[in-house]
């Protein structure tokens, strides 16, 4: 019997969900008739272009179950059994174009890469971006060959993602292994990471919590919306504040949960939208004076850093080679530092 799979919404790939937009969720209804067979080999035979060795590295990291138990490999499947797991996406319909594209790598061994991700580079092709993405990138840094089929065996390696005006770091998977266990650890929200925002007026409270349900806006495809727990996947941001300028405010953000612009949601629904985060509001004055000298000063700052001020600090993960915890930091790039200097100065003057 052919696995059934769910597949995306076209729309849907444009923003992700950090921890499941990567995987298809399967499901194998073993026939009546099936001899008794380790359920890696009836999985190898059923699933097309899906090698053992990948599905034994699933079956390790706990993706494979009957039940809702996760088995072995060893385990054997008998007839009736219903057998659900979740695989990384490896076919986009896309062929990757390897493109000779600088990469700022922090760290790389043979299981993975810590790269920097600048501001306005798409993660993924897609509608309207099919070359000069982080994928196209990699295609090249990795040595693979153009065509669909590298693309194929060894494009599934993006574990998350960040939005493409958001900078800062991204883990990569140079292999099965250590994509799946990453993977895992996301699922588990084992993986630290934080991230450095401006937002908009002065928080009254030096940390909280936002705990709020996270849903696609029916009224705007490329939106997210809070919404009730029912209707959405649930979502906690933690924040701090690192420094107040009273119409800004400079906070770091640590993600408990990692859904599709969950920092940016959760702060405008707080009433605290990021600066120049111009799809929830953050490109609207929101505090401070009408006249035109501050409007140009605020003019000033768009220009500075034209984008969301959000930047992917601190990413710290167990190596799935090694089983050490490794931590990453990266600078806050020159767009937000500058203008983050422009407020301090504007507000000690």
């Amino acid at each position: 019997m052919d696995p059934t799979f769910s597949v995306p919404d076209p729309e849907d790939l444009l923003p992700e969900d950090e921890e499941q937009g990567m995987f298809e969720h399967f499901r194998l209804n073993v026939d009546p008739g099936q001899a008794p067979l380790r359920i890696d080999k009836y999985m190898a035979a059923h699933l097309e272009d899906t090698s053992r060795h990948r599905i034994q590295c699933a079956i390790k990291e706990g993706y494979v179950r009957i039940g809702d138990i996760p088995v072995k490999a060893n385990r054997i499947v008998r007839p009736g059994d219903v057998i659900r797991f979740v695989m990384p996406y490896r076919r986009r319909g896309l062929e990757i174009i390897p493109q000779d594209i600088p990469l700022d790598i922090l760290y790389e061994d043979d299981d993975l890469l810590v790269l920097n991700k600048p501001a306005g580079m798409v993660v993924h092709p897609g509608h309207g971006h099919y070359e000069g993405t982080l994928v196209n990138a990699l295609a090249f840094h990795l040595g693979l060959s153009q065509g669909p089929d590298a693309a194929d065996e060894r494009m599934g390696i993006l574990v998350h993602r960040i939005d493409k005006d958001t900078s800062g770091l991204l883990v990569v998977a140079k292999n099965d292994e250590a994509q799946l266990n990453l993977a895992r650890q996301f699922f588990e929200h084992s993986i630290q990471r934080r991230y450095v925002a401006v937002v908009w007026g002065n928080l009254p409270d030096d940390e909280g919590t936002v705990d709020a349900a996270i849903g696609r806006d029916p009224a705007d495809r490329l939106r997210f919306r809070v919404c009730e727990e029912d209707k959405g996947k649930h979502a906690v941001t933690h924040y701090k504040v690192l420094e107040r300028f009273g119409y800004v405010t400079v906070v770091e953000c640590a993600l408990e949960t990692g859904r599709t612009h969950q920092i940016r949601v959760h702060m405008s629904h707080i009433g605290h939208p990021l600066f120049g985060d111009e799809r929830y509001g953050g490109t609207t004055i929101r505090k401070g004076t009408v006249y035109a000298k501050y409007r140009q000063f605020i003019q000033n700052c768009f220009d500075l850093c034209p984008r969301q001020a959000l930047h992917a600090k601190t990413l710290g993960f167990v190596h799935p080679g090694t089983g050490r915890w490794i931590q990453f930091d990266s600078t806050v790039p020159e767009d937000m530092e500058s203008m983050i200097a422009k407020w301090r100065s504007y507000v000690n003057s």
